[in-house]
C-alpha cells in the first residue's frame, strides 16, 4: 500500500471516530505531497461542512466535476460554498484548482488566498497561490512567496520544483538548477524535477548531468517516454549514434506516438549515414502528423541527399513553426529567394540561441598590442573549409594579430592538416568536449579582440556559443552562406558579386565587402598528376566530358533537365559525377532514363585524397554548377585544377558563389543570368572545341596573374577588415558596411 493511500485510509478513519483536528491534519499532509488530491479536498470539505448535508452534497458534486474534468460545473458549485461555507478551505483551495484549470489566475489567486486565511495556511495553499501569480505574469511576486514557503518548509519539493520551472522559463539557468537539485535532494523519486534539472543541464550545455538526469527520471518512471527522447537527443548531440537510437527506441515502445522521437531516430540513422532508413523515420513521423514541418523538411533534405524528386513540391508545406527548429541549411538548396532564408534563418536563431549574456567581454589591450583574434570551428582537420583556408592561415601576419584556434571536431591521428594549422596560431585549444560556459570563460580570459564563426547553421556546428559573447566582436565567415539571423553576429565578410547593392536587406549582419572575391583560396594546394588515363576513370577516349563534382543534395530537376538535354544533344558524351550512395545514383540513373537517356551515360566518380582528386579533374570538359547552392570549394578545385567552370548567378548568396570566384579569375562571361543562357552556353562550349581551349588557356594564365588565387593579398584585405572593425570597438561605434579595396 502506498504512502498516499495510508494516509487517506488513517484520515477516514479519524474522521468517522470524531477524531476531527488529527483527520484535517492527515488530510494536509496528504495536500502537502498532492496539492490538489481531490479525495484529500473532499475530506477536508466534508469536515468543514459538518452536518450540513446539502453542503457536504454539494461539495461531492464539486469534487465529482472537478474529477470527470467537468471545470464550469466545479467552479461554479465551489464559488457557491464558497459564499455561504467561508471557512471552508477545502472548498476554496479546490475552486482555485478549478479556476486554474479554466485560466482564471486572477480568480483562483483570490481563492487560494481565502484557503490559506481560512487556516489553510499550508506549503501546498502557498505553493498554487505562487502558481496562480505567476500565471497572471506577477513573477516577483510568485518567486517571493515560493521562496518564503522554502524557508518555513524547508521538506516541501514542490516550492522549489515550481521556483525552478519559472526561473528556466525567464532565463535564470543556474538559479533553476539549484533549485531543481534542492527538489530531488528533498524528494529523490521526484520524477519530474529529475527531468526538469535534465532539460535545464541540456541548455547549459552540460551535456553528460543532463544524460545522468534522464537516466534517473527513466529509470524511476521506465515509460516516461520525453525523459528517452531527450537522453537519447543528448547522446545524438555527442555523436554517440548507437546509444541514441537504443534511447529513441525506448522512447517509441513507451509511447509510439512520440513524433519528436520518430524525427530524432531519423537525424541519429543520419549520423550514421543509413539516409533511405533517415527519410522512412522522418516519412513516418509525418504520416502521424501531416502539419509537423519539421519531419516534412528533414525527410525532404535527407531525399535530395539520396536523389528522390517525388515529393520536391512538398517544400511549399514546410512554412510552419516547427521547421524552425531545422537549420536553414536544409532549406538552401529548394528555393532561390533571400528573403525566404532571410525568414528561416531568423526563426531558427530564436529557437538556437540563448538568452543575451548578462555582461559583454571588454578585453584590456594586449601587451604586445596585437588584435587578439579567435577562430571557432569543427572543421581544423583534411576538410573542404581547410583545403581553402590553409593559405590564408599560412600567409596570416603574426606580428599584428594574435592568433588562436577553438576546435570542437574531431582530434583526428596523423591528421596533416591540422598538424600544419597547430604551428600558424598562437595557440589551439580542443573544445569539443567543454560545455558552453567554459568555453566562453577560456574565449573571455583570453581576452579575444574578435571572434570568428567559421561555420554557421552547417554540420557539427557549435555557432550558438556566439550568442554568449566570446568576444566584443563577433563575424561570420566561410561557413554558412546566409545570415545567422542573430543579433550577437556583428559582421559579415562577403564581396560585390556575392552580395549586390541591396542584398544586405536580407542579414542581420553589417556586410563587410572586400574587394575580388570573399572566399579564401590556397596558392600552394597540391595536384597529384593522373597518369591513368580517362580509361581508368570509365571515361569515353574521344567523348565529351561534363562534370559536376557537387554534393548530391545540390542538384534538383531544373537542371538536371538541362544536363540531360545536353547529353542528348552532344553524341558520346557523358556526364561525371561524385559518387555519394548507391540510392543516389539508383535515382539519377532512373531519372536520367526517364528523359530519355541512357542511364550509362553517368558516370561515378568514387572519392580520393583531395590533391588526387585535383589531378583526375584534367579529363573533363567542362564543370557544370548547380542553382540554388552553388559549387563552393568544389568550384575552386575545378578552376585551380585548370577545369573551365560554368555557372548560373542567381539572387541568393549561395547561388551566386561560383559566380564570384569566376569574376575574380577573369572568366565572368562563364557566370551566365538565367537557366535558357546557361543551356545555350553549355552546348555552344560543347560544339567549339576551339572556344573551350581557349577558355582553358586564359583560366591557366589568370590563375597566376588575378586575384582569385592571389593568398597573400586575399589575406592583406582580410586582415584590413578586422584591423577597421577593431578600431571601430575601440572607438566607440557601433558596427557598419563598409568595404575593402
Amino acid at each position: 500500500m502506498s504512502g498516499l493511500e495510508s494516509l487517506l485510509i488513517k484520515a477516514r478513519g479519524a474522521a468517522r471516530r470524531g477524531e476531527t483536528e488529527t483527520a484535517r491534519a492527515l488530510y494536509r499532509q496528504v495536500l502537502d505531497r498532492h496539492p490538489r488530491n481531490p479525495r484529500a479536498l473532499m475530506g477536508l470539505g466534508i469536515l468543514d461542512a459538518s452536518d450540513d448535508t446539502p453542503a457536504q452534497l454539494a461539495f461531492d458534486r464539486m469534487v465529482a466535476a472537478f474529477q470527470a474534468g467537468r471545470m464550469d460545473e466545479a467552479a461554479r458549485l465551489g464559488k457557491i460554498l464558497a459564499r455561504d461555507h467561508p471557512y471552508a478551505h477545502g472548498v476554496h483551495n479546490l475552486l482555485g484548482a478549478a479556476l486554474l484549470e479554466l485560466d482564471d489566475a486572477a480568480g483562483a489567486a483570490d481563492a487560494f488566498r481565502c484557503a490559506i486565511a481560512a487556516h489553510l495556511d499550508t506549503p501546498a495553499a502557498c505553493n498554487n497561490l505562487a502558481i496562480a501569480l505567476r500565471r497572471q505574469g506577477r513573477l516577483d511576486e510568485a518567486e517571493a512567496t515560493w521562496r518564503a514557503v522554502i524557508a518555513r518548509a524547508p521538506d516541501y519539493a514542490d516550492a522549489p520544483y515550481n521556483l525552478a520551472n519559472m526561473l528556466e522559463h525567464v532565463g535564470r539557468l543556474g538559479e533553476a538548477a539549484q533549485c531543481l537539485e534542492s527538489a530531488v535532494a528533498i524528494d529523490p523519486g521526484h520524477v519530474d524535477a529529475h527531468y526538469n534539472l535534465g532539460n535545464v543541464r541540456a541548455r547549459q550545455g552540460f551535456r553528460d548531468e543532463a544524460i545522468a538526469c534522464f537516466a534517473i527520471a527513466a529509470t524511476l518512471r521506465s515509460n516516461h517516454t520525453d525523459a528517452h527522447n531527450n537522453m537519447g537527443a543528448q547522446l545524438l548531440a555527442a555523436q554517440r549514434a548507437d546509444e541514441a537510437l537504443a534511447a529513441f527506441d525506448r522512447a517509441l515502445a513507451a509511447d509510439p506516438c512520440n513524433g519528436q522521437a520518430m524525427v530524432n531516430r531519423g537525424k541519429a540513422l543520419v549520423l550514421k549515414g543509413e539516409r533511405l532508413a533517415a527519410v522512412a523515420a522522418f516519412r513516418a513521423a509525418l504520416a502521424r502528423d501531416p502539419a509537423d514541418t519539421s519531419a516534412r523538411l528533414q525527410a525532404l533534405f535527407e531525399e535530395a541527399h539520396l536523389c528522390d524528386w517525388r515529393a520536391r513540391g512538398e517544400y511549399a508545406l514546410t512554412d510552419g513553426p516547427e521547421a524552425a527548429v531545422v537549420q536553414p541549411f536544409a532549406s538552401l538548396p529548394f528555393v532561390d529567394d533571400p528573403a525566404h532564408q532571410y525568414r528561416r534563418s531568423l526563426a531558427c536563431a530564436a529557437k538556437l540561441f540563448p538568452h543575451a549574456p548578462e555582461s559583454l567581454p571588454e578585453p584590456p589591450p594586449a601587451p604586445d598590442g596585437r588584435i587578439r583574434i579567435g577562430y571557432f570551428s569543427a572543421d581544423f582537420h583534411d576538410h573542404a573549409t581547410m583545403h581553402l583556408m590553409a593559405g590564408f592561415f599560412r600567409a596570416h601576419d603574426r606580428k599584428r594579430f594574435a592568433v588562436h584556434f577553438y576546435s570542437y571536431g574531431p582530434a583526428r591521428e596523423g591528421d596533416a592538416a591540422r598538424a600544419a594549422l597547430r604551428s600558424r596560431g598562437d595557440a589551439f585549444a580542443e573544445i569539443g568536449a567543454m560545455r558552453d560556459e567554459e568555453v566562453v570563460s577560456l574565449a573571455r580570459a583570453d581576452g579575444l579582440d574578435i571572434a570568428v564563426d567559421l561555420k554557421g547553421y552547417t554540420l557539427g556546428t557549435r555557432t550558438r556559443l556566439f550568442g554568449h559573447r566570446l568576444a566584443p566582436v563577433q563575424v561570420s565567415w566561410m561557413g554558412y552562406p546566409g545570415t545567422l539571423g542573430h543579433p550577437c553576429m556583428d559582421y559579415f565578410i562577403a564581396d560585390q558579386v556575392t552580395m549586390p547593392p541591396g542584398a544586405e536587406a536580407f542579414f542581420t549582419e553589417k556586410i563587410v565587402r572586400i574587394a575580388h572575391c570573399y572566399q579564401a583560396n590556397d596558392d600552394a594546394r597540391a595536384i597529384v598528376p593522373d597518369a591513368g588515363g580517362r580509361a581508368r576513370w570509365a571515361l569515353p577516349r574521344d567523348g565529351f566530358v561534363f562534370a559536376s563534382f557537387n554534393q548530391s543534395y545540390k542538384i534538383s530537376p531544373a537542371e538536371w533537365d538541362i544536363w540531360m538535354d545536353l547529353l542528348r544533344g552532344i553524341d558520346g558524351s557523358v556526364l561525371w559525377l561524385l559518387r555519394s550512395s548507391r540510392w543516389a545514383e539508383e535515382n539519377l540513373r532512373r531519372e536520367a532514363e526517364a528523359r530519355g537517356v541512357d542511364p550509362a551515360r553517368l558516370v561515378f566518380a568514387p572519392p580520393l585524397p583531395h590533391a588526387e582528386h585535383l589531378g583526375r579533374l584534367v579529363h573533363a570538359d567542362l564543370f557544370l554548377d548547380t542553382f540554388a547552392v552553388n559549387a563552393h570549394t568544389t568550384a575552386s578545385d575545378a578552376l585551380w585544377a585548370g577545369l573551365p567552370v560554368l555557372t548560373l548567378a542567381g539572387r541568393q548568396f549561395a547561388a551566386r558563389v561560383a559566380a564570384s570566384l569566376l569574376h575574380s579569375v577573369g572568366l565572368a562571361e562563364l557566370a551566365t543570368r538565367n537557366e535558357k543562357e546557361y543551356a545555350s552556353l553549355a552546348l555552344a562550349l560543347a560544339r567549339d572545341p576551339q572556344r573551350l581551349a581557349s577558355l582553358r588557356v586564359s583560366l591557366a594564365h589568370n590563375r597566376k596573374t588575378h586575384p582569385l588565387y592571389d593568398t597573400a593579398g586575399y589575406t592583406r584585405r582580410v586582415e584590413d577588415a578586422f584591423t577597421r572593425m577593431h578600431r571601430r570597438r575601440l572607438d566607440g561605434l557601433e558596427p557598419r558596411h563598409f568595404e575593402v579595396d
